[in-house]
């Protein structure tokens, strides 16, 4: 679609729960901005770059049945930067409106199951 200053991105919607195969993991509430931690430093990834490239904190939508990692639903994931698909947009009976996006399992580098201080919500 094309519009007046160029394309128009649409996301594809889906209704229900959704409910990810094999061992995968969908997260939610992925956090786009600034991260630091209390004591104001920086998390950045392997290049180290200043251009906002580091690991992000998610929840965990959905784990399929054959993934036994210790984190569950709700619980909080660090993920490498990048290492998670485009975002469609789930229509949640418990949660509402929500982005979810298929996570890289072999790139979660922690998790907790409280949300990390350092973490604001919102895209």
């Amino acid at each position: 679609m094309e519009m007046m200053g160029g394309p128009v991105k649409i996301k594809t919607r889906v209704k229900g729960k959704v409910r990810p195969i094999h061992g995968d993991v969908l997260g939610y509430n992925m956090h786009f901005g600034e991260q630091k931690t209390k004591g104001g430093i920086i998390l950045t990834n392997d290049d180290g770059t200043s251009r906002g490239i580091y690991s992000r904190w998610c929840q965990v939508y959905a784990k399929g049945k054959e993934n036994k990692d210790p984190y569950n639903e709700g619980d909080w994931i660090l993920v490498s930067h990048g290492r998670w698909s485009r975002s469609i947009i789930v229509e949640d009976d418990d949660l509402g409106e929500v982005e979810v996006r298929k996570i890289d399992l072999d790139e979660i580098l922690a998790w907790s199951d409280e949300k990390p201080d350092d973490v604001n919500i919102g895209n």
